[in-house]
Protein backbone atom coordinates (compact mmCIF):
# COMPACT_ATOMS: atom_id res chain seq x y z
CA UNK A 1 0.00 0.00 0.00
CA UNK A 2 1.81 3.11 -1.21
CA UNK A 3 -0.81 5.91 -0.94
CA UNK A 4 -1.08 6.90 2.70
CA UNK A 5 -3.83 9.51 2.53
CA UNK A 6 -4.09 13.19 1.75
CA UNK A 7 -2.42 15.54 4.21
CA UNK A 8 -4.07 18.60 5.79
CA UNK A 9 -3.57 20.60 8.97
CA UNK A 10 -4.68 18.46 11.87
CA UNK A 11 -3.95 15.10 10.21
CA UNK A 12 -1.64 13.04 12.40
CA UNK A 13 0.43 10.00 11.47
CA UNK A 14 -1.36 6.85 12.69
CA UNK A 15 0.51 4.86 15.31
CA UNK A 16 0.72 1.13 15.82
CA UNK A 17 -1.83 1.54 18.63
CA UNK A 18 -4.65 1.86 16.07
CA UNK A 19 -3.45 -0.99 13.84
CA UNK A 20 -6.40 -3.21 12.95
CA UNK A 21 -9.08 -0.61 13.77
CA UNK A 22 -11.84 -0.41 11.17
CA UNK A 23 -15.12 1.41 10.82
CA UNK A 24 -17.73 -1.29 11.37
CA UNK A 25 -21.14 0.35 11.21
CA UNK A 26 -23.23 3.48 11.29
CA UNK A 27 -26.35 3.58 13.46
CA UNK A 28 -29.70 5.14 12.63
CA UNK A 29 -32.61 5.21 15.05
CA UNK A 30 -35.83 4.05 13.39
CA UNK A 31 -39.45 4.52 14.40
CA UNK A 32 -40.85 1.30 12.91
CA UNK A 33 -38.41 -1.53 12.18
CA UNK A 34 -40.84 -3.34 9.89
CA UNK A 35 -41.06 -0.32 7.57
CA UNK A 36 -37.34 0.42 7.75
CA UNK A 37 -36.34 -3.19 7.14
CA UNK A 38 -38.73 -3.35 4.17
CA UNK A 39 -37.12 -0.22 2.72
CA UNK A 40 -33.48 -1.22 3.14
CA UNK A 41 -34.00 -4.84 2.09
CA UNK A 42 -36.26 -4.09 -0.90
CA UNK A 43 -34.76 -0.86 -2.24
CA UNK A 44 -31.08 -1.32 -1.38
CA UNK A 45 -30.85 -5.12 -1.27
CA UNK A 46 -29.53 -5.29 2.28
CA UNK A 47 -29.98 -8.31 4.51
CA UNK A 48 -30.26 -8.57 8.27
CA UNK A 49 -27.15 -10.28 9.56
CA UNK A 50 -28.03 -10.13 13.23
CA UNK A 51 -30.81 -8.89 15.49
CA UNK A 52 -29.97 -8.24 19.10
CA UNK A 53 -32.76 -7.56 21.61
CA UNK A 54 -32.19 -5.80 24.93
CA UNK A 55 -35.39 -6.46 26.86
CA UNK A 56 -34.36 -4.69 30.06
CA UNK A 57 -33.64 -1.47 28.13
CA UNK A 58 -36.45 -2.07 25.61
CA UNK A 59 -34.64 -1.71 22.32
CA UNK A 60 -33.51 -3.88 19.42
CA UNK A 61 -30.56 -3.59 17.07
CA UNK A 62 -30.70 -4.80 13.47
CA UNK A 63 -27.38 -5.10 11.67
CA UNK A 64 -27.74 -4.97 7.89
CA UNK A 65 -25.18 -5.75 5.20
CA UNK A 66 -25.09 -5.72 1.46
CA UNK A 67 -23.65 -9.16 0.86
CA UNK A 68 -21.37 -9.81 -2.08
CA UNK A 69 -20.67 -13.03 -3.94
CA UNK A 70 -18.30 -15.11 -1.88
CA UNK A 71 -19.24 -13.63 1.49
CA UNK A 72 -19.39 -16.46 4.01
CA UNK A 73 -21.74 -15.67 6.84
CA UNK A 74 -21.77 -18.15 9.75
CA UNK A 75 -25.05 -19.91 10.55
CA UNK A 76 -24.32 -20.12 14.29
CA UNK A 77 -25.69 -17.00 16.04
CA UNK A 78 -22.62 -16.46 18.23
CA UNK A 79 -20.21 -16.88 15.34
CA UNK A 80 -22.41 -14.61 13.20
CA UNK A 81 -22.30 -11.95 15.93
CA UNK A 82 -18.50 -12.05 15.87
CA UNK A 83 -18.55 -11.96 12.05
CA UNK A 84 -20.97 -9.00 12.09
CA UNK A 85 -18.75 -6.95 14.39
CA UNK A 86 -15.68 -7.63 12.22
CA UNK A 87 -17.12 -6.32 8.93
CA UNK A 88 -16.90 -2.98 7.12
CA UNK A 89 -19.81 -0.83 6.05
CA UNK A 90 -22.73 -2.21 8.01
CA UNK A 91 -25.88 -0.30 8.85
CA UNK A 92 -27.30 -0.64 12.35
CA UNK A 93 -30.96 0.21 12.75
CA UNK A 94 -31.88 0.85 16.38
CA UNK A 95 -35.50 0.51 17.41
CA UNK A 96 -36.62 1.85 20.77
CA UNK A 97 -39.69 -0.23 21.54
CA UNK A 98 -43.03 1.54 21.33
CA UNK A 99 -42.09 4.32 18.92
CA UNK A 100 -43.89 2.52 16.09
CA UNK A 101 -47.26 3.14 17.78
CA UNK A 102 -46.74 6.86 18.39
CA UNK A 103 -48.35 8.72 15.48
CA UNK A 104 -46.49 12.00 16.02
CA UNK A 105 -43.10 10.43 16.78
CA UNK A 106 -40.17 11.24 14.46
CA UNK A 107 -36.40 11.34 14.72
CA UNK A 108 -34.40 14.39 13.66
CA UNK A 109 -32.79 13.66 10.29
CA UNK A 110 -29.76 15.86 10.99
CA UNK A 111 -30.33 18.05 7.94
CA UNK A 112 -33.04 20.32 9.34
CA UNK A 113 -31.94 23.00 11.83
CA UNK A 114 -29.98 22.53 13.94
CA UNK A 115 -27.89 20.57 11.47
CA UNK A 116 -25.77 17.66 12.61
CA UNK A 117 -25.66 14.20 11.05
CA UNK A 118 -25.94 14.46 7.27
CA UNK A 119 -26.35 11.19 5.37
CA UNK A 120 -25.17 7.71 4.57
CA UNK A 121 -24.04 6.81 1.05
CA UNK A 122 -24.43 3.88 -1.31
CA UNK A 123 -22.27 3.40 -4.38
CA UNK A 124 -24.10 1.80 -7.29
CA UNK A 125 -22.81 0.35 -10.58
CA UNK A 126 -25.30 2.33 -12.73
CA UNK A 127 -26.77 5.57 -11.41
CA UNK A 128 -29.39 5.87 -14.16
CA UNK A 129 -30.66 2.35 -13.45
CA UNK A 130 -30.72 3.12 -9.71
CA UNK A 131 -32.77 6.28 -10.33
CA UNK A 132 -35.25 4.26 -12.41
CA UNK A 133 -35.41 1.64 -9.62
CA UNK A 134 -36.08 4.34 -7.02
CA UNK A 135 -38.83 5.82 -9.21
CA UNK A 136 -40.41 2.38 -9.67
CA UNK A 137 -40.41 1.93 -5.89
CA UNK A 138 -41.78 5.40 -5.04
CA UNK A 139 -38.60 6.43 -3.21
CA UNK A 140 -38.66 10.12 -2.26
CA UNK A 141 -35.95 12.19 -3.94
CA UNK A 142 -34.24 15.15 -2.34
CA UNK A 143 -32.02 15.66 -5.39
CA UNK A 144 -31.85 13.95 -8.78
CA UNK A 145 -28.57 13.60 -10.72
CA UNK A 146 -29.31 16.54 -13.07
CA UNK A 147 -30.32 18.95 -10.29
CA UNK A 148 -28.21 21.37 -8.30
CA UNK A 149 -24.54 22.23 -8.67
CA UNK A 150 -23.26 18.70 -7.99
CA UNK A 151 -24.31 16.69 -11.03
CA UNK A 152 -24.36 12.87 -10.98
CA UNK A 153 -25.07 12.78 -7.24
CA UNK A 154 -28.47 11.65 -5.99
CA UNK A 155 -30.07 12.10 -2.58
CA UNK A 156 -33.13 10.13 -1.51
CA UNK A 157 -34.92 9.72 1.83
CA UNK A 158 -35.58 6.54 3.77
CA UNK A 159 -38.86 5.96 5.64
CA UNK A 160 -37.61 7.89 8.69
CA UNK A 161 -36.51 10.86 6.60
CA UNK A 162 -32.77 10.14 6.76
CA UNK A 163 -30.89 11.23 3.65
CA UNK A 164 -29.10 8.67 1.52
CA UNK A 165 -26.56 9.80 -1.04
CA UNK A 166 -26.29 7.53 -4.09
CA UNK A 167 -23.31 7.73 -6.44
CA UNK A 168 -21.74 5.90 -9.34
CA UNK A 169 -18.01 6.01 -8.60
CA UNK A 170 -16.92 6.20 -12.24
CA UNK A 171 -18.86 9.46 -12.68
CA UNK A 172 -17.02 11.21 -9.85
CA UNK A 173 -13.39 11.39 -11.04
CA UNK A 174 -13.54 15.18 -11.48
CA UNK A 175 -15.55 15.85 -8.32
CA UNK A 176 -14.18 18.65 -6.15
CA UNK A 177 -11.45 19.84 -8.54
Amino acid sequence: MSFQGEQYPGVKEPTADSQGFRLNHTMLRVKDPEKSLAFYSRVFGMRVMRRLDFEEMQFSLYFLAKLEDGDRVPEDAGERTVWTFSQKGLLELTHNWGTETQDDFAYHDGNAEPQGFGHICFSVPDLDAAVAWFDANQVEFIKRPDQGKMKDVVFVKDVDGYWIEVVEATRLAALGK
